[in-house]
């Protein structure tokens, strides 16, 4: 099994490492999303940069990322530990593509897709949590850091042998927010729909 989780693991890696925000803002013409914006190559940025459509898109083959390849192991049945690996090296293909110069998004649709697979229930409860806040805050990365902390405390609940791979993926996104945690600190974190100074 330690094998099969090894490629597993490197499939899911370039999966993610196809950055869909890239993409389709260059099938749209709508330049490159790590140049304009927040500079993160992400739906939210997408949103500000193209509109619903293309952000919905983006959102869309971001969460397919994390879903085919955990379900995909899922199915094979490997342990929650080696899901937890898999949808790991999905996000980390995200935050990291090695065919985008290694610069990718912040990785929480792909976790959002890795989840998914456990039940309808948990991403159901996820999915309202952040909507909830972000219609509350307007602040996408507040939705995503507090989601990410609540996410654990659902997958106990729901299903309690997937709760610390779940929270190895919502470490890692996290992680990810820390500069999001401090312009949040500070007051300098856009709201959502607010167009964030661009980069170039």
């Amino acid at each position: 099994m330690a094998w099969l989780t090894v490629l597993l693991c490197l499939a899911a890696y370039l999966l993610g490492s196809v950055s869909s925000a890239i993409l389709v803002c260059r099938v749209l013409g709508l330049g490159d999303p790590r140049d304009q914006g927040s500079g993160n190559p992400g739906a939210t940025n997408v949103l500000r940069l193209g509109g619903k459509g293309p952000a919905a898109l983006v959102l869309l083959f971001d969460i397919l990322k994390g879903t085919i390849p955990v379900w995909g192991s899922y199915f094979l049945g490997l342990p929650p530990l080696a899901l937890a690996a898999i949808g790991v090296a999905a996000c980390l293909g995200h935050i990291y593509p090695c065919f985008f110069q290694f610069h990718g998004g912040k990785g929480v649709a792909t976790a959002l897709g890795a989840v998914a697979p456990i039940g309808w229930d948990m991403i159901g409860a996820v999915i309202v949590t952040w909507l909830l806040i972000a219609l509350l805050s307007r602040y996408s990365s507040l939705a995503s850091i507090l989601t990410a902390v609540l996410t654990p405390i659902y997958a106990l609940a729901f299903k309690g042998q997937y709760a610390i791979a779940v929270g190895v993926l919502c470490a890692l996104i996290l992680w990810r927010h820390h500069d999001n945690m401090r312009r949040l600190w500070q007051g300098t974190e856009p709201k959502l729909g607010q167009k964030k100074p661009s980069l170039e």
